[in-house]
């Protein structure tokens, strides 16, 4: 099978969420909370990225903040549900 065609699955520590808000935002801390917990469970590394510096987050995602990007494509954005991140990563049951 051509390597193109072919997809392997990757460890949630393999992946990296991107959480892309703004300072003051409430959402945006709700957030903050939510990636950071299912990240430290996961393994899964996680940035911040502030849209007020950033023109061109400032223009793709200023009416969603905050936004959610696994591995650079958007996942969520507004509420993330931990659950939906935690299957996204490829890790779907909470640790016990």
């Amino acid at each position: 099978m051509s390597p193109l065609l072919r997809r392997t699955k990757k460890k949630p520590a393999e992946r990296v969420v991107t959480l892309v808000g703004k300072p003051g935002c409430h959402l945006c801390e709700d957030a903050r909370a939510v990636v950071g917990a299912v990240c430290e469970e996961t393994g899964a590394s996680w940035v911040e990225k502030d849209i007020t510096a950033d023109e061109e987050l400032y223009k793709e995602y200023w009416e969603q903040i905050p936004v959610v990007l696994i591995d650079g494509e958007q996942h969520t954005f507004w509420r993330v549900d931990p659950a939906r991140l935690r299957k996204a990563l490829g890790a779907d049951a909470k640790p016990g």
